[in-house]
This record gives C-alpha cells, sequence and structure tokens, in this order.
C-alpha cells in the first residue's frame, strides 16, 4: 500500500480520544507520540520495504537509518527496535544474517537496543524495525507548527529514488550510486540535535511521499502553504543525469504526482528532470525543517559546522488556493 493509500484509509477511521495520545494520525505525521508522565513520551514509528540495493549488509544499513529517521524528525531519541522480517525459505540464511547485521552495527551507532522481531515467510525479502524512542512532551517537534515567513531548510539531497531504481536495473554502475548510499546511511541524529538546540517550528523527514508529498503535508497540517525555490534544491547530480531516461523513474514518482497535482502549482518552464526529482521517492531522506527567518542562518550555521547539508529551500506562506507552490 503506498502512502497515499495509507493516508486515505488512516483518515477515514474514527478519532481517537485520549487526553495522552499528543501525536495520533490526524496529521500524517512521522510517529505516534503518547505521554507517560509530565517529563517522559513514547514515540512509536516502523517502517521496512523491500531491498532497494543488492548488498544485504547495506541494505540493513539503510534500513535501520530509515526507520530511526521517524523519531529523530519528532525531537525524539530512539531507545529500543524491534524487526520486521520477510524472507523466502528458498533463499541462503546468510543473506538474513548478513541484513541484520548491517542493521544492528547502525543501531549500535545510534545507542539504540535491539530487542526481538518477527518473521514470516514470504515470496520476496522485506526487511525494516519498529523503534520506540523518548522525548520531552513539551518539546515534541511535528509536521503542523510551521508558520508563515519560516524558512525551509532541507538537510540531505533528493534522487535516491531514480538512483537505486537505475542501479537495480543495470542502468547505473556502483560507483554512480555511492553518494546516495551514503547519503541513505547517515543517521538524522546530529541535526535533530541541533535542531532543538536552536529551536524549529516545524520538521518532517522525506521518505517514500517525495519532497513535495512531505511539504504538502506539513502544509496542510499547519494551515499554510509552501513555496519552494527549485534552484535551491540540492538534487544528485547522477539522479538528474538519469532521471531524463523514463526507464530509470520509479514506478512511485507517476503515482505521487497524480496525488499530488491537484494541489500543486509548478510553471511550465521548470525543466522535467527537475519537477520529476520533486516526487521522486526517498528511503532514509534528510530532514526538512521549518524555522523562524530570526532563527535560520543560526541553524544553517550550525548544521554546517557539523558537516550537514542545510539548504535554505523555500518559505512557508500564508495559505493560498494550493498547499504547495514552485518558481524557479
Amino acid at each position: 500500500m503506498g502512502h497515499d493509500a495509507l493516508a486515505q484509509v488512516l483518515r477515514q477511521l474514527p478519532e481517537v480520544t485520549d487526553k495522552n495520545l499528543l501525536v495520533g494520525a490526524e496529521h500524517a505525521d512521522d510517529a505516534g507520540v503518547y505521554k507517560l508522565t509530565d517529563d517522559i513520551a513514547v514515540v512509536n514509528t516502523l517502517d521496512f520495504f523491500p531491498p532497494i540495493i543488492d548488498d544485504p549488509y547495506t541494505f540493513g544499513q539503510i534500513a535501520a537509518a530509515n526507520a530511526l529517521s521517524d523519531v529523530y524528525a519528532m525531537g525524539g531519541v530512539p531507545r529500543l527496535a524491534m524487526n520486521i522480517v520477510a524472507f523466502p525459505a528458498s533463499l541462503d540464511l546468510s543473506i538474513l544474517q548478513e541484513i541484520i547485521k548491517g542493521s544492528t552495527d547502525k543501531l549500535k551507532e545510534a545507542g539504540v537496543i535491539l530487542v526481538g522481531g518477527h518473521s514470516i515467510e514470504d515470496k520476496e525479502i522485506k526487511y525494516g524495525l519498529s523503534v520506540t524512542g523518548l522525548v520531552h512532551p513539551q518539546k515534541i517537534i511535528t509536521n503542523a507548527g510551521a508558520k508563515p515567513r519560516d524558512k525551509l531548510i532541507l538537510t540531505k539531497p533528493i534522487g535516491v529514488g531514480v538512483i537505486t531504481t537505475a542501479l537495480k536495473n543495470g542502468k547505473a554502475k556502483p560507483e554512480d550510486a555511492q553518494d546516495a548510499i551514503e547519503s541513505m546511511k547517515a543517521l538524522n541524529d546530529e541535526a535533530s540535535r541541533i535542531m532543538q538546540e536552536v529551536g524549529v517550528n516545524a520538521c518532517t523527514d522525506i521518505t517514500g511521499f517525495g519532497l513535495i508529498g512531505h511539504a504538502m503535508e506539513m502544509a496542510e497540517a499547519s494551515s499554510a502553504s509552501i513555496m519552494f525555490n527549485i534552484k535551491n534544491i540540492p538534487f544528485f547530480p547522477k539522479a538528474i543525469d538519469l532521471v531524463k531516461k523514463s526507464a530509470n523513474h520509479p514506478k512511485t514518482i507517476k503515482s505521487n504526482r497524480e496525488y499530488l497535482a491537484s494541489n500543486l502549482r509548478m510553471p511550465d518552464d521548470i525543466k522535467p528532470e527537475q519537477a520529476n526529482l520533486l516526487y521522486d521517492p526517498q528511503t532514509s531522506g534528510g530532514l526538512l525543517i521549518s524555522v523562524s527567518p530570526e532563527k535560520s542562518q543560526k541553524l544553517v550555521e550550525q548544521l554546517s559546522a557539523a558537516k550537514i547539508l542545510a539548504a535554505i529551500v523555500g518559505e512557508v506562506v500564508e495559505k493560498g488556493g494550493v498547499a504547495i507552490l514552485v518558481k524557479d
């Protein structure tokens, strides 16, 4: 089930009323948050998917970084994780062992304890994790707090979906994908820590719904609109080259575009390859942070000092006729 389909189903569920449920499914946020005490709330999330690259160890690292990202996006600290595994009986278990080794090594880097999991037999490998984190109830960062005049800062380039699709189809060489793989393996922990120290209004991580999809959720949750400057959006150079060839398009680009097009305004002269990458499904993407103009420079400086990309890609504006505007 795609992100858009799941979002539609969740919106049709009865509203949950619980005074301790601080973040639920109402705004398609990155994770759920439940208050335990005045000082502690738990953050719960999960994510799993088929391999996007052939190397099982690296896939495990990426899957773990991707699952942890939802907690970081909400200003939380991940503490526990559980495996979610679908694995064919016909394959050698050494493949699964390598996936889990990659995952546990990445969890160790993040200071997260693996406490178990669940596996089923399936025709295709699928792997991911459920993650539990902690956050102070008054320090939660959601996608619903963006305010007009806020600057939008992105912490990783866009285009890993196109690159990994081309790699799996033999249309790209391993060296073409190395920067994208390193980006997907990188934790969002330091970016999360810095944005909490500076103080920001909203955040979401960019994953399968693409930059436009997750920005649209932020805009709608915040009762605002978002304006992107296409010239400031960082794309992986190889993704720009590859997306010009339609054979390298992940199927999700098309479904994301179809679902989002009615709530988006984009000039006709935007380069097609850039327009397509705005919908590109990301795995373990960066954080999209909405921060007041007064604090934006400090955030950029601190992220840059930590050797984290800090691209000011747009701004939040008053709610208009569409949620997302793109300018050249």
